[in-house]
């Protein structure tokens, strides 16, 4: 399903992009949807560094499914590339409004409390946040679904 999905979304941007001959892009050896797939099942791990599972997860057990395995290093530099086709594949999944809708949020911790003064990383974005298990310095993730369990 993602592999069709990235080779017609290629065939639509080669399109839509206007041609400059004095831009280079490379390809890579790992193509578009190998690489939304990596990105995807880091998601779906519980893994929270994504240093760790591609290093102690991919390379070592799913190097037979990706054959043409890059480093960690240039992996990162590739990933960026990845993100328009993914939201736009996240948009062509997402479920239909059935007219029974369920919202739900959860905290996005950033640092810990008593480190807010110092946080440097997401400072003017981040804020402070209270839920049903406390206060927290962050962000609050609102998610919509329909009564099937799609995202709206």
């Amino acid at each position: 399903m993602l592999d069709d999905f990235c080779k017609k979304f290629n065939e639509s941007l080669e399109k839509a992009l206007i041609s400059n001959q004095k831009t280079r892009l490379k390809k890579s050896a790992l193509s578009l949807s190998e690489a939304m797939t990596i990105v995807i099942l880091f998601h779906q791990s519980g893994f929270r560094f994504f240093k760790y599972f591609y290093c102690q997860m991919i390379v070592p057990f799913w190097k037979s499914a990706f054959p043409k395995l890059l480093s960690y290093n240039r992996f990162i530099e590739i990933m960026p590339r990845c993100l328009q086709a993914l939201s736009s594949f996240f948009h062509q999944v997402k479920g239909k409004d059935t007219g029974i809708s369920i919202i739900d949020s959860t905290k996005l911790v950033v640092c810990h409390n008593l480190r807010i003064k110092r946080h440097r990383v997401f400072k003017g974005l981040a804020g402070r946040g209270k839920s049903s298990t406390g206060w927290f310095y962050g962000f609050k993730l609102h998610l919509v679904i329909n009564n099937l369990g799609e995202i709206i």
